[in-house]
Order: structure tokens, then C-alpha cells, then sequence
């Protein structure tokens, strides 16, 4: 082979590379950051506000706008809260992005417990996000979501992550001696609630967060780092590297029964 033929070789070595590796990469980043500018429109922060407070605004957790625009869904826990009625507490979504969000007022309209879900009502019509249909993800399969991990001190900045399905698991997890079993602890070992296990780290502002496919936005989960957490691992102080979902089905029998449909 002639020096012609051996660049040539290198020239279509490196282009199977670039292909085939690096542009695959390339090629899930792009569509992540082109499905991220049809995600971030939905996502709220969840919280409450006060004017004369200072700061008048107090963020709690991450939620996402469903169904017909006027809905958002989050983690009951992160809505269970009593308001300061003497100082005119409200319950709010905070849309936009930067250090001056709209501050849009929000009703609790449906809630339950057990899978920790929370349906919230507003006024204004926002861009709502496509719940999948899908009965449950594959282990192994890569997903992002989209939430608040550190509150909004320097102001509202979603911020995104990515993370395997690394397990579909059980919610509850067998106690060390029957001294540490609740009958909230028995009744999971009984009828144990199946959630997403992920590979990435979630904070308490993550909850409420949708877990969602890379591609094409479809939101296949809720981030649970709280009450998924406090059963499975019993510590809350420090992100072990591990998040929860809860899988998106149940958000669908809420909405359903929010409906009547």
C-alpha cells in the first residue's frame, strides 16, 4: 500500500470513530438540548409567597405543567404545609426563569399519600408536558429530569440531570429487627409500591421533578427524594448518589380521577 492508500485508510479509520462514537454522543446531547428547550417552559417552581416578607418568596420543590395547562403535578410533601393566614401566606407556582419569575397563585386539587403525588390548579395556561403511556421503563434505559436541587437563592435556574434506570424496585425495604417496623413499614412489605432507582444524584428541591425520555420530552416518572428515601435508606442529611421516581402511572390515575375520566 502506498502512502496514498494508508491516509486514506486513516481518514476512513477516523471517520468510522466519529461516527460511530463520538458523533453518537454528540448526537444524544443535541437531542437533549433540543427537547430541554420544549421542557424548561414547563417546569414551576413550587412555593409560597408573602409581599411583606423578606424575602417575599420561599421556594419548597420543583412541579410540571400537565393535562390542559391549568394543572401541575409535584410531590404531595412538598405542597403539606399550613399557611400563615394573619400574613396573607399563599400557595404559588414561580414560572420563568432568572431573578424575576411570575409569581402565579395555586390550589391544591387533588393529593394522596400513598404514592405521594399532588395535583396543583392555576389560572394561567402554561405549556403542559405529554405523560407517556408506557406501563413501565426498561433497567438499563437513560433518562433526564429537570427541577430546583438548591432552591433559588441566586434565582430560578432549572437545572437538568441524567440518569439510568438502574433498578425497578421495591419501595419498601425489610427492617433490621421488628423494633424498627411502623404499620406504615408493614403495610409496604405487604404490598410493596415498585419505583425507578436511578444512578444520579437528587436533592429535597429535586422533588416534584419529571423523569423524562431525552428524546422527546414524554415524562415516564416523578422524583421522590424524600418519601422514597426516608423508606429505603432511613437518611435523609446526605444524597447518597441514588434518586427514587415514582412511576408515571399513578400521576395518570390522579389526573383521572381529578377529571372523572
Amino acid at each position: 500500500m502506498d502512502g496514498r492508500g494508508i491516509h486514506r485508510g486513516v481518514w476512513a479509520w477516523l471517520w468510522l470513530i466519529l461516527s460511530t462514537g463520538l458523533g453518537s454522543g454528540y448526537g444524544q446531547a443535541s437531542e437533549l438540548a433540543d427537547t430541554l428547550s420544549t421542557v424548561k417552559p414547563s417546569i414551576v417552581g413550587i412555593g409560597t409567597h408573602v409581599p411583606t416578607r423578606r424575602p417575599s418568596s420561599r421556594l419548597l420543590g420543583t412541579g410540571f405543567v400537565v393535562g390542559d395547562g391549568h394543572h401541575v403535578a409535584t410531590n404531595a410533601h412538598v405542597v403539606e404545609i399550613e399557611l400563615d393566614d394573619l400574613k396573607k401566606e399563599q400557595l404559588v407556582v414561580f414560572v420563568g426563569t432568572g431573578n424575576n419569575p411570575r409569581v402565579v397563585p395555586a390550589q391544591v386539587v387533588a393529593s394522596e399519600r400513598e404514592h405521594d403525588l399532588a395535583l396543583l390548579k392555576v389560572s394561567a395556561r402554561l405549556p403542559a408536558l405529554t405523560l407517556s403511556t408506557r406501563k413501565t421503563v426498561r433497567e438499563g434505559e437513560n433518562y433526564a429530569f429537570t427541577g430546583f436541587p438548591l432552591g433559588a437563592v441566586l434565582g430560578l435556574y432549572p437545572v437538568t440531570h441524567r440518569g439510568m434506570i438502574s433498578s425497578i424496585t421495591p419501595m419498601a425495604t425489610p427492617a433490621q429487627s421488628s423494633r424498627e417496623l411502623t404499620a406504615r413499614k408493614i403495610q409496604r412489605l405487604r404490598n410493596p409500591l415498585m419505583v425507578y432507582q436511578l444512578d444520579a444524584t437528587a436533592y429535597p428541591g429535586n422533588s416534584g421533578s419529571p423523569l423524562y425520555d431525552p428524546e422527546n420530552g414524554t415524562v415516564v416518572g416523578i422524583l421522590n427524594g424524600i418519601a422514597v428515601k426516608s423508606t429505603k435508606e432511613d437518611a435523609l442529611s446526605e444524597p447518597s448518589g441514588i434518586s427514587y421516581a415514582i412511576p408515571v402511572r399513578y400521576l395518570h390515575e390522579l389526573l383521572a380521577r381529578l377529571t372523572g375520566g
